[in-house]
This record gives structure tokens, sequence and C-alpha cells, in this order.
């Protein structure tokens, strides 16, 4: 198949978004961009009449191949598993062509991605975030339109949690930004207004750094931990409100490189859910 200078800037950040909403990964999604594009070139052009539906489907099955190699790797995983962050200015391209959409970008979203099995998550991405018709995902996915649309309805009434998660920005940043005065001043006054009272909290070491095993929920409980880590940070922490996943979180700095990243996810006006990525591994250098 050729592929212009011009597709392919066009084309790599559908695949991207596709690959790194199934899997949670930038690198893993960023690897699979580039496979797909190689086996792209090996394909006769007489082949193909939709380019984009074609690239897509690859970048789909071979998503779905990873996804379920990666299940053990799920299984083993020490602690609560968040999603890899994905810091805007940490990619090479311009943000909106990396975001194309905000929505299924969140960690709440993803997080609850990993209650759906491999077909559901594919159906509901390409249904739901990239808009396919289910013509177009029952070609891609190899499925007829009739089990799309059961499948797509299924994964809509397991992931029902976070549909009321709010995706406005300034009103979350504002919400955040309150809750981090709060906590420095420590007003438990505020602190217990901002956070729901089943609040949890995922803190994800990967077994790498040391992290609660466990998620942990109730208001006290999370509070607790997080006055509890606070005293073990090292001297030179810093800290920024930052973009991450399309939404506000705090990245933390340490030595000039990034220490933990912490996203939210609110509902309500409430922080409902914390999430904070401590694992080495899923954290840009810079």
């Amino acid at each position: 198949m050729q592929i212009s200078n011009e597709e392919y800037k066009q084309l790599k950040p559908l695949l991207f978004s596709i690959g790194y909403r199934m899997l949670g990964s930038v690198a893993d999604a960023e690897d699979i961009v580039q496979e797909t594009f190689l086996k792209a070139y090996q394909i006769d052009d007489e082949k193909i009449d939709n380019k984009k539906a074609y690239l897509c489907k690859i970048m789909t099955n071979r998503s779905l191949d990873v996804l379920r190699s990666s299940k053990y790797k799920r299984e083993t995983y020490i602690g609560p598993w968040n999603p890899e962050p994905l810091i805007l200015q940490s990619m090479a391209l311009d943000p909106a062509e990396v975001l194309l959409k905000r929505e299924g970008l969140s960690m709440a979203y993803l997080r609850m991605m990993e209650h759906l099995s491999p077909n559901e998550r594919a159906i509901l991405l390409l249904r739901e975030v990239f808009d396919f018709s289910y013509s177009e995902i029952s070609h891609i996915i190899d499925k007829k339109e009739e089990n799309c649309r059961k499948v797509f309805s299924r994964a809509k009434q397991k992931i029902a949690s976070v549909e009321g998660e709010s995706l406005d920005y300034e009103k979350n940043q504002s919400i955040i930004n309150r809750f981090i005065e709060a906590f420095q001043m420590q007003n438990m006054d505020t602190l217990l207004k901002l956070l729901s009272k089943n609040v949890t909290l995922y803190s994800d070491g990967g077994g790498k750094v040391k992290a609660a095993v466990r998620p942990i929920s109730s208001q006290p409980s999370v509070l607790s931990l997080l006055y509890g880590i606070i005293k073990m940070v090292p001297e030179d922490l810093s800290s920024e409100l930052n973009t991450v996943n399309g939404q506000p979180a705090i990245i933390n700095y340490s030595k000039n490189q990034i220490h933990s990243i912490i996203s939210f996810y609110i509902c309500d006006d409430l922080i409902e859910e914390m999430y904070i990525i401590m694992n080495p591994d899923k954290l840009p250098l810079k």
C-alpha cells in the first residue's frame, strides 16, 4: 500500500488514539502504529478500497492481540494498575492531533476499560469515541453488525458508572486548586466538602516503588495516606497543575524528573477517585 507523507500525518494520530485507548500505554500504542504502517506497506494497493478503514482494522486487531497476551501481566501486576499518563507536552505531535477527541481519554474512563473484554473495548471505542458505523466496525473486527450492536450495548452498561464524569476543564481545575490549597493548609472542613464520602485512591507503584498495594477508600483513609506520603517525599519536590489525559492533574518533580502524577475523577463537583502514578516505567523522563 502506498501511503503519502500527507496521509501518514493525517492517519497516524487516529491510529495512536485507538491504540492508546485500547491499551492504556503510550509506548505500546506507538509501537503498534509503526507495525501497522510497516504491514500496510507490504499490501497490494489493488486489494485496498479504503486506506483509513484498512489501517484502523490492522491497528485494532493488533491491539486486540496485545491486549489478550497482556492479560496475564495484568493479573500479576503488583498493586492497582493505572493507565500510563498522556502528557501533551511530552508528545511530538500537535495536541489537537494527538487527542482528536477528549472523550474516552480520562483516567477514569481508561481504568473502566479494564472491566471490558477485548472485543467490548474495541467496539465501544470505535463506536462511541471514533464514530465508526456498525457496518465499518463489523468489517474491522470481523463480526456481524447485529453482534456489534449487542456488544456495544453490553459494554455501555458496564461503564455506566463513569457516565457522570465531569469533563469541564475549568471547573475541574478550580476544584483541584481548592483541594491543593486546603490540603496544604490542612483545612479539613474544605477537604471533606471536596471529597466524596466514598472517595477511592489508586496508587500505582508497579512494585518498583513503595505504594499502597490495594485501593484506599473513604475520606479518613485517603487523607491519612496522602499526609503519610507527603512526609516521605524528597525535599526538592515541586508541583504544578498541568494537562494529563485531557484533564487537569498534579505533576510532581524531583531532581528535574517527573516523580509522580496525580489525576482525578470528578463527578457532581466532588472528587470521587484519585490516581497516583509512581511506577517509573510509566512516567515520561521529562
